[in-house]
């Protein structure tokens, strides 16, 4: 019997076979959890089902965050499926691929705005409408990158987003703290996502990063899966408002920072 028997969760904002959060849900249902997964297009539906159909689940539902109306149809779906959640595995980002690439002083206002309401208000709005299907106990975790806090080229305004979504997380995970509901993030290594590649230079960082890092190894969405599993159970129940790093020791280097990347990318797609 896993450590997550009995347990319902919710992926958001997964992209296909190679995003962390793919690697989050894997680790989770070997572990006994439930499991529903959203999509924003049909695209995206077409490579989510399939991955869903893996790990038993059937509940595969469309859901825009930047839609208020889509999450509230997303949770009157998830309360008719599961009833009540114990987990969401928060992965949306979006940004300008034009904006990752070059200098952060040429982001424009409309691709500002794009990067703060896709990758950070949405946990938010997310929260907002799911908090009354919570349990005591339940566990969110977003997804995050070490951009927020230092300069890493090409990163731009992806890393001004989460930067936003980290105070973000102090700050639900205070809200919610009297209802025993942790908020916290994780914040990898460089992983090559699909979506890796709108930012500039990535594959030459991401093969800096494995000789720099303490460990001498690059992170895998398994790794990410491993830590996600530990923050959805119970082995965590005193730990909310945390950033935990998954970075192979990279973040306590004081030079070659030389990666980017690490969370579910930016998504170079128009958002819609």
């Amino acid at each position: 019997m896993g450590i997550l028997a009995g347990k319902k969760g919710l992926i958001i904002g997964m992209v296909n076979a190679y995003s962390l959060s793919w690697g989050i849900a894997e680790a989770l249902a070997a572990e006994g959890a439930e499991l529903g997964f959203t999509f924003r297009s049909p695209s995206r539906e077409r490579r989510i089902r399939p991955l869903a159909e893996q790990v038993g689940s059937t509940f595969v539902e469309r859901c825009d965050v930047q839609s208020d109306d889509d999450i509230a149809q997303l949770m009157d779906n998830v309360r008719e499926r599961f009833g009540s959640l114990d987990i969401i595995i928060h992965a949306p980002a979006s940004a300008k691929p034009e904006e990752l690439r070059g200098r952060y002083l040429n982001t424009t206002r409309a691709g500002f705005q794009l990067a703060l309401d896709v990758s950070a208000y949405s946990l938010t709005a997310v929260l907002k409408a799911a908090e009354p299907l919570l349990n005591p106990g339940a566990s969110i975790v977003a997804l995050t990158y070490i951009g927020s806090e230092k300069v890493v080229p090409n990163y731009n305004v992806a890393g001004v987003a989460k930067a936003a979504l980290e105070a973000s997380v102090r700050y639900l995970a205070y809200d919610l703290g009297p209802q025993q509901i942790r908020v916290n993030a994780i914040s990898a290594g460089p992983i090559r996502t699909l979506a890796a590649s709108a930012i500039g230079n990535f594959r030459a960082m991401h093969r800096e990063f494995a000789r720099v890092a303490p460990l001498q190894r690059n992170v895998t969405i398994a790794d990410v899966g491993k830590t996600a599993l530990w923050l959805c159970s119970d082995w965590s129940a005193a730990v909310t408002g945390e950033i935990i790093y998954v970075d192979a020791g990279a973040r306590h280097l004081a030079y070659g920072q030389a990666a980017t990347g690490g969370q579910e990318q930016p998504d170079p797609e128009p958002h819609a």
